[in-house]
């Protein structure tokens, strides 16, 4: 859904996003000067799988989850992106299609470069590719972390994983623990770690029990003993 965007006039968003983030303001406004503008409702689809891939998505503002589906129809989460974050960097250098699919999880503003002003822009700013190939770097040891995570039938590891992991991403100090904001609802926490959304809930409160976290509603998390946590793993 194509949707004009002031906020990058003001905010530059670019500059969000690491790849740009140690550019000069000139350098920000001639991307700017590029990019595409879409917003997306909570729940809407951005890109199908199999599509053909020819973008680079920009967060603006909002969270995104990259998906695949399993054998048997289920979700299978390959990551939660937010603000300052990009995606469809794999397919900036050859020919090809999305290998996964791109989902709002909260209503989002996308700025968007194609391949060919990406391809300018890295020919005119070189580093910007080693940035590219440095973040698609820590991608791919995600998912080996996550494919192991899968690996094993032990649901309390996965959700430990799961609860770290989060913690890395959107994990702030309180006075009591490291505090997460949770970006994706028990059933999206379901899918990340491939096990039922009743086992979520469940271990959870397990977790709750031995006094290695405080659950807050069903949004946020406080890790009140990470060591307990981490030795789960």
């Amino acid at each position: 859904m194509n949707d004009k965007c002031n906020d990058c006039k003001s905010k530059l968003c670019a500059s969000k996003v690491t790849i740009f983030s140690n550019l000069s303001q000139h350098d920000l406004i001639e991307i700017i000067s590029m990019t595409g503008h879409e917003g997306y409702k909570k729940g809407e689809t951005i890109f199908f799988e199999g599509k053909e891939a020819n973008t680079l998505y920009l967060i603006n503002k909002g969270k995104i989850k990259l998906f695949k589906y399993t054998k048997d129809g289920r979700e299978q989460i390959l990551d939660i992106l937010s603000e300052g974050d990009f995606f469809g960097e794999l397919n900036l250098f050859k020919e090809g299609q999305y290998s996964f699919n791109a989902k709002a999880v909260t209503p989002t503003k996308l700025c968007t470069l194609t391949k060919e002003n990406m391809r300018e822009i890295i020919l005119k700013r070189p580093e910007i590719a080693i940035k590219i190939l440095e973040v698609v770097g820590d991608r791919l040891s995600k998912l080996e972390t996550l494919a192991q995570n899968l690996a094993t039938n032990d649901a309390e590891v996965r959700i430990a994983n799961l609860i770290l992991e989060l913690k890395e991403r959107y994990g702030k100090n309180a006075p009591d623990g490291i505090e997460i904001k949770l970006p994706i609802t028990r059933e999206d926490m379901s899918y990340y770690a491939g096990v039922a959304r009743e086992t979520i809930s469940r271990k959870l409160k397990k977790f709750e029990e031995e006094g290695i976290i405080k659950l807050i509603g069903i949004k946020k998390i406080i890790i009140l003993d990470e060591e307990k946590l981490e030795n789960y793993i």
